[in-house]
């Protein structure tokens, strides 16, 4: 009788032990996504500005995002941990200058962020509760000032054509590592910067070389708009 106990006992950790593995998954690096908000807005599909008003002409965060070397990802990874706003209300007034949604409609920027939580930050609770998750994308932000890194080598948000690889060239100098560059196109239909990709280890504090790049690329030529 006690080893048939025993048995339900080992099963039943087992069975816990599985979907707490489950719940936590198992990622390689991060994906930490900068946009930058004149390109954002400088398509057929337009923009709105957040309930607070224009952001600055800065990068902004889009996302930090687990991913794995093979190019695949986790997402929705625990829905008994949905976002909860009381978590990161420290965080709000930052995060509003630095991770302003530029969706239509007009918004204080929470459906925004419960959306990256719940897709890629509950990916990522084997390191990081709902606070830390926001407050490491405000600290990697800081880390690297991409819109100084790219004026410093002449490149600025003026309207003008430059080269895709003085861009890279310029943010791997600013930050020491290799960045992925994603394009969208204007309302005219060229090419413009949109995205800049770095990578992150899995502590979500340091950045590091990218195993692997999204698929997709950007012409030799692209525009910087103003915003």
């Amino acid at each position: 009788m006690k080893s048939k106990f025993y048995s339900v006992s080992i099963k039943f950790l087992i069975i816990q032990l599985l979907s707490v593995l489950c719940v936590s998954q198992s990622f390689d690096f991060f994906y930490f996504v900068q946009q930058w908000p004149g390109s954002y807005c400088d398509t057929s599909q337009s923009c709105c500005y957040p309930t607070s008003g224009k952001p600055a002409p800065d990068f902004s965060i889009h996302g930090l995002w687990p991913n794995n070397n093979d190019g695949s990802y986790p997402s929705n990874c625990d829905p008994n941990d949905p976002f909860d706003k009381s978590k990161i209300s420290d965080l709000t007034g930052s995060m509003e200058k630095s991770w302003p949604s530029l969706a239509c409609p007009s918004s204080n920027g929470l459906s925004f962020w419960s959306h990256e939580w719940n897709k890629h930050g509950t990916c990522s609770e084997s390191v990081l509760n709902q606070h830390g998750y926001f407050q490491a994308a405000l600290n990697l932000k800081n880390q690297v000032n991409l819109l100084q890194t790219l004026k410093t080598a002449g490149i600025q948000p003026n309207g003008e054509s430059y080269s895709l690889e003085s861009i890279k060239d310029a943010v791997t100098k600013g930050s020491g590592y290799t960045p992925w560059v994603e394009c969208n196109t204007d309302e005219s239909g060229n090419s413009q910067l949109y995205q800049i990709y770095l990578c992150v280890d899995t502590s979500a504090a340091n950045f590091t070389e990218c195993p692997v790049f999204p698929k997709g690329k950007c012409g030799s030529q692209i525009t910087f708009p103003s915003f």
